[in-house]
């Protein structure tokens, strides 16, 4: 994998994600049925990337694949034959990432407001937009999913974690009302690691090789 030079590993990732931990007491009706409740936004999220989705273990990933191959492909050929990134693609990319994230932050019971298509509500996700001639490879695009391999096994492992984690956080919710907050922190982690391999291997918005980190 390729290795960071001291410079750039002082530099912060290009990409950040974080969820704001809920102050109030939680919704002990709506956590119950959060299965139900999140089965329209979970079609409207299919259906944008329904033509070329691919199945894996958990909902997490399965989003993440699923946009991949919606978003992939185009992001690549630009990169390959005309070395840009355009603004409005870049936009476009990420607000569907934005809304996958909400998504996912509402299935795993991390907060009860339903997943906005615009609003940012308590995600707090950041991806620089880079400069494409001197930030980005033109060949790298072409191997970033095979040298990603590493973190794709270790999240396939973290996401399994994340069930049963949800799991336990449904009946802490439904007791206690609190969503216990290490079990917040490392929910938040697995989709913080998750964004930043999907930013470098599917979105191509950067080449520096993501963290094996769950941390900010």
């Amino acid at each position: 994998m390729p290795s960071q030079p001291a410079s750039a590993a002082a530099i912060p990732y290009p990409v950040a994600l974080d969820v704001e931990y809920p102050a109030d007491k939680r919704n002990r009706l709506t956590v119950f049925f959060r299965g139900i409740l999140a089965i329209p936004v979970l079609l409207l999220l299919e259906m944008f990337v329904r033509s070329s989705s691919a199945y894996s273990g958990d909902n997490s990933t399965q989003a993440y694949v699923t946009i991949g191959g919606f978003l992939f492909l185009p992001t690549l050929l630009l990169l390959l034959f005309r070395h840009r990134y355009p603004r409005w693609w870049f936009d476009f990319n990420v607000s569907l990432l934005a809304f996958t994230m909400r998504v996912m932050i509402y299935v795993y019971l991390l907060r009860d407001e339903y997943p906005s298509t615009e609003d940012r509500q308590a995600l707090d996700l950041m991806v620089v937009y880079p400069d494409a001639k001197q930030d980005l490879s033109r060949g790298l695009p072409l191997i970033k999913w095979l040298l990603a391999i590493p973190h794709y096994f270790i999240l396939g492992f973290l996401g399994i974690a994340v069930l049963f984690v949800t799991l336990i956080a449904w009946f802490a919710i439904l007791l206690t009302g609190r969503y216990p907050r290490g079990l917040f922190d490392f929910t938040v982690g697995t989709l913080r690691w998750t964004t930043r391999v999907s930013a470098y291997a599917i979105l191509l918005t950067t080449d520096r090789y993501p963290p094996f980190s769950l941390k900010p």
